[in-house]
């Protein structure tokens, strides 16, 4: 199986196919899911020392870590005050420095194994409405009061305007410690690493069964895995073969970006003068940024019903020259979906099944940098040193109403909601 049709799979460094698992191994750690969070959990067991197998029921990077809008920032799609409500200030002050921490813990491995992944630095939340302006210097005031991060800049709309040619937006927060990344060739760097480490990696590799106990048995078409720990890092493919219980806890929720033909370095740097990475505020957000070649990578447009709105192309193209109308003339040369896996909370859900049965999951949307130190979190708990983990296990997470069959359809209504508020 090769990965979806996208701009990032297109400009993606070789990565020839992997074999399937074949006939029975023994391993310290078994991994699921050959996303950022499975290869860093991978990456850093193997780094300590550990026997560890890696199972990727299709491709590395073949879900949402390869084709995300690649948006690397601190924090949690949940926001602050849904963590201080349950785990109260301190804990909720100390899961902050975990993200925070997160993109320093990127930055050091794409440093250190020399990931080619066009990492740049520089990402700004935009504001539409002056509710906007309002709730995000109240943010900037937050985050320097109350976590004494104070790297985000607040610009007024003519400064946000000398950044991007559109009238759009009214203002905006700038972090220069955020950043932005091709997210496949980062995953793809990732586990590289992680193979030169130590691990081994099998694509092709659907887990159909996981028995537990003392040591935990995955089978596959083509044979099965026995481990001491097994850490579950499928996120929104997770499937009611390998635990009906995460599977109730997340959605799987469908994101959509475009990128244009190449607009040649003059055009692209007239349309946004500093290589920085861009997301409104709305509940239904569009992000953009540049990419490596000069094209404008351009997202949102979330679908809770679990299906392809008609012509995807055409509605995010549309939203896009909403930002910029001089891009009227330019056409969309690549246009791809995913899902992402979201809580009901959109806080992340990290826990135990069983005692050595470790899983990560519902990120939303947040990923690229969170999943990355995750693993790390998962890895030095295996290890012995659970303290980090075990405070994000703190967090409770209820599963979304309606079962299997009802859930969607009311998360819908629930979302037309959210979009009339984004109207007003």
């Amino acid at each position: 199986m090769q990965h979806i049709r996208s701009y990032y799979a297109a400009s993606a460094h070789a990565s020839p196919p992997r074999e399937a698992l074949r006939g029975d191994v023994t391993a310290d750690v078994c991994v699921l899911g050959g996303g950022i969070a499975g290869c860093s959990t991978a990456l850093n067991l193997a780094e300590r020392g550990y026997k560890v197998v890696l199972l990727e029921g299709r491709r590395i990077g073949w879900g949402a870590s390869g084709r995300s809008g690649g948006q690397a920032i601190f924090g949690f799609a949940a926001g602050q005050d849904k963590l201080v409500a349950q785990v109260g200030k301190e804990t909720a002050r100390r899961m902050f420095d975990v993200s925070v921490e997160a993109i320093e813990v990127l930055k050091n491995r794409v440093a250190r194994h020399a990931i080619d992944c066009d990492l740049n630095w520089g990402q700004m939340h935009v504001a539409i409405k002056h509710r906007h302006v309002t709730e995000l210097k109240a943010w900037r005031e937050e985050l320097e009061r109350d976590y004494g991060y104070v790297s985000p800049r607040w610009l007024e709309q003519r400064e946000v305007r000398e950044i991007l040619a559109t009238e759009r937006y009214i203002g905006g927060l700038l972090d220069p410690r955020s950043g932005h990344l091709h997210p496949l060739n980062y995953t793809l760097g990732l586990a590289h690493a992680a193979e030169a480490a130590g691990a081994r990696i099998f694509e092709g590799s659907q887990v159909t069964r996981l028995d537990h106990g003392d040591q935990v048995t995955l089978t596959t078409d083509g044979g099965t895995v026995r481990a001491k720990f097994v850490a579950l890092c499928c996120n929104a493919y997770i499937d009611d073969a390998i635990s009906p219980k995460l599977r109730a806890r997340i959605m799987p929720v469908g994101t959509y970006i475009v990128a244009t033909e190449p607009l040649g370095e003059s055009r692209m740097k007239a349309l946004m003068r500093d290589n920085v990475a861009v997301t409104d505020i709305n509940w239904v957000l569009d992000y953009f940024r540049r990419s490596a070649d000069h094209r404008l990578l351009f997202g949102g447009r979330v679908s809770y019903s679990g299906l392809d709105p008609l012509n995807t192309q055409r509605a995010t193209r549309a939203r896009m020259l909403k930002v910029f109308p001089q891009l009227a003339d330019v056409s969309i040369a690549y246009s791809w979906g995913g899902y992402v896996d979201i809580t009901m909370s959109r806080a992340p859900d990290f826990g135990r099944l069983a005692p050595n049965v470790y899983y990560l999951q519902g990120f939303s949307g947040h990923g690229i940098a969170l999943t990355g130190m995750a693993g790390q979190l998962v890895a030095e708990a295996i290890a012995g040193q659970a303290e980090r983990f075990d405070m994000f296990t703190k967090l409770r997470h209820r599963d979304f109403p309606g079962g299997p069959r009802l859930r969607t359809p009311a998360l819908v209504l629930a979302m037309l909601w959210f979009r009339l508020k984004d109207l007003l």
